[in-house]
């Protein structure tokens, strides 16, 4: 894996070259009850008509808005039609049938008169004193959707309104993307798992956890493959456990630097890695690594808990979303207002962690970056609410001049 003196890239041409070539993960059918958070696979057509029949939005009287045209009417009641259970006849003139939300409406009706505008007397008559003009509610057939009809696409992020829908258009198994594997292997002689008691020279390991969780946030499958000493035959041996457990991706954290401890490099050239890039041009998180390993495709990032985690918004999260069929693949980036002077940027585009302290006369967020940057700060990005960027070169900005942000709600 030569890579001494290789230029630095932009984050964009890195995200293209990682980018490159992948291809949806294949389908499984899931129960629609567990079909929540799931990414539809294919589009989903409507196999019926909803409604499949006329009927009634409101609790009252089916009847001929002719005959309520000067109220008061009285009209003679002949029935009653409950949800789920029609009314066997014709509704002749001056005739109303009892009818209950959801029930269909008797051929030779054409409104509901809503129950609270009529007054029943003791001979089972009512006196109607609303004049109803006809269709008032009543849902006509098709109101929703027509069967044959295309309304969930292929690429869908199955939320609750979405199972909803599905069900209602008679659903009970859905094709959806299964779970994209990701392996994630923290690496360093330095780190502990949270628990135990770390030595003199020693941290807990904190942005395995962070990426695991964001992997299955975005619909993922993580895989632990817990810690690796800086030894390259332990690394090897976690590198063959994620092929062993068809892991999509293997993402590592740290060992992709320049050091002579940094060994994952090293580890993942020898089993034959084809290397995509290494070193992007952006703060945090400049040591970043992609490439592929047979089938499985690999994501380097740095060591640092904050430079991991910004790395994994920027990078991982684009290459999950095209495993997944997801758009689109990038988070969106919206306009904001400076609240504080910005300095100007050296060569590398840098990823402010900010908070959203305000909104301006136009509406647009208020955004001050927190004055210490650190890679190694988590409280920061733990209470930041977005990501400000700052372009390649830019020049100083004053408070209130226009950026761009991340989100990270």
């Amino acid at each position: 894996m030569a890579v001494s003196g290789s230029p630095l890239l932009s984050v964009e041409e890195a995200r293209a070259r990682m980018l490159a070539g992948v291809v949806p993960v294949g389908a499984e059918s899931v129960a629609l009850a567990e079909a929540e958070g799931r990414v539809l696979a294919e589009d989903l057509t409507a196999t019926r008509t909803q409604p499949p029949f006329p009927a009634s939005a409101m609790d009252g009287y089916a009847l001929r808005a002719a005959d309520i045209a000067a109220v008061p009417a009285r009209l003679r009641v002949i029935g009653t039609a409950p949800a789920g259970r029609a009314f066997e006849g014709r509704l002749g003139a001056g005739e109303a049938l009892r009818i209950f939300t959801g029930a269909p409406v008797p051929e030779g009706a054409d409104t509901v008169l809503i129950q609270e505008n009529a007054e029943v007397a003791a001979d089972g008559t009512i006196l109607a004193l609303d004049a109803t003009p006809r269709g008032r509610n009543v849902r006509p057939v098709g109101l929703d959707f027509q069967a044959g009809e295309r309304l969930i696409d292929a690429g869908t992020r199955l939320d609750w309104r979405a199972v909803s829908l599905a069900a209602a258009m008679n659903h009970p198994v859905l094709q959806v993307r299964r779970r994209p594997r990701v392996a994630v292997l923290a690496t360093g002689d330095e780190l502990v798992r949270p628990g135990e008691t770390p030595g003199p020279d020693q941290i807990v390991a904190s942005n395995n956890f962070g990426v695991a969780a964001m992997v299955s946030a975005l619909g993922g499958e993580p895989v632990d493959l817990g810690i690796a000493p800086d030894d390259e035959a332990a690394i090897g041996a976690r590198i063959a456990a994620a092929l062993e457990t068809r892991a999509d991706v293997l993402v590592t954290l740290g060992g992709a630097s320049v050091g002579d401890l940094d060994l994952v490099g090293r580890t993942l050239g020898d089993a034959g890695m084809e290397l995509a890039f290494w070193k992007i041009a952006m703060r945090p998180g400049k040591p970043l690594m992609a490439g592929r390993l047979g089938p499985m495709r690999v994501l380097g990032l740095p060591g640092n808990p904050v430079s991991s985690l910004v790395c994994a918004i920027l990078f991982l999260k684009p290459l999950l979303r095209a495993l997944l069929g997801v758009a689109p693949l990038l988070d969106p980036e919206v306009d904001a207002v400076a609240a504080v002077d910005l300095a100007a940027n050296d060569h590398r585009q840098d990823y402010l962690r900010a908070e959203i302290e305000s909104r301006d006369e136009s509406g647009l967020p208020r955004v001050r970056p927190f004055p210490v940057q650190d890679s190694s700060m988590l409280t920061r990005l733990a209470r930041a609410d977005c990501l400000v960027l700052r372009a390649p070169n830019a020049p100083p900005l004053p408070a209130g001049g226009r950026c761009r942000i991340i989100p990270l709600s």
